[in-house]
């Protein structure tokens, strides 16, 4: 096939704009879904490459995610790439602070939004031909070691993690693969207050270092072009100073 379809959730801004951009740069058509229509208008406007499309979309919301996929479907008859991106966190306060509602929106976007896009995608990926796909998960490094006051995103991350193998296990007889970027401290603008200081694991506040976004959407281009009988199941990218490794 000369031409790859690919969709990337959260694409209005941050990792998600930076891989759309990438992936269509590549050659792929991208459909690009997120809430902000005039955030996804601009990444189309950014684009080179191959199409890029808009999709407003609430990846929490299981029509609005159908009607997303419906679109694909209609317009290319099928997918070979997500890169279920879209996330959000909570403020940061101690876990007997944290409103049942703001928990419940995490676990709605970051989780539940992940496993909507990607039975969505699995629906067309066992019946195309060829059959088969990947679905790219960003993990993020909270997905082995929390921040603090960071409950609601460390544990949809975590099981993000289980929802990556699951999938990678379950979709193997129809040759779909699975695999989980983790990602640490790129240079977008939820990570801005890094540059002033964020909470350390002593709760003392220091700056971070970031790298640019661009490693992220390098690393989504390099795996969405791996064969299907090859898959890199988790992989971390991150700003080599931080915090993470050993004892920060």
């Amino acid at each position: 096939m000369s031409q790859r379809i690919a969709v990337v959730t959260g694409a209005g801004s941050g990792i998600g704009r930076a891989s759309a951009l990438a992936l269509a740069k590549a050659g792929y058509a991208v459909f690009v879904a997120g809430r902000r229509k005039d955030e996804l208008d601009k990444t189309v406007a950014a684009a080179t490459g191959g199409t890029v499309i808009a999709v407003p979309t609430d990846v929490s919301d299981e029509a609005s995610v159908a009607a997303l996929f419906k679109a694909v479907k209609d317009k290319y008859g099928r997918i070979d790439v997500l890169f279920n991106n879209a996330g959000m966190g909570a403020q940061a306060v101690p876990l007997d602070e944290l409103p049942i509602e703001k928990w419940r929106q995490v676990v709605d976007v970051n989780l539940t939004g992940s496993f909507l896009c990607a039975r969505e995608a699995m629906k067309m990926m066992r019946v195309q031909n060829p059959k088969g796909g990947r679905i790219i998960n960003n993990g993020s490094i909270s997905a082995y070691a929390p921040r603090p006051y960071s409950a609601p995103y460390t544990a949809t991350k975590h099981a993000v993690l289980g929802l990556t193998k699951a999938i990678s296990l379950d979709g193997r007889a129809d040759r779909i693969v699975c695999s989980q970027i983790d990602v640490g401290n790129a240079a977008t603008e939820m990570t801005e207050r890094m540059t002033n200081g964020v909470l350390q694991a002593d709760f003392s506040v220091k700056v971070e270092p970031r790298m640019d976004v661009k490693h992220v959407a390098d690393a989504v281009v390099h795996v969405a072009n791996l064969p299907l009988d090859v898959n890199v199941l988790t992989m971390t990218v991150m700003a080599n100073d931080m915090p993470f490794v050993g004892r920060g």
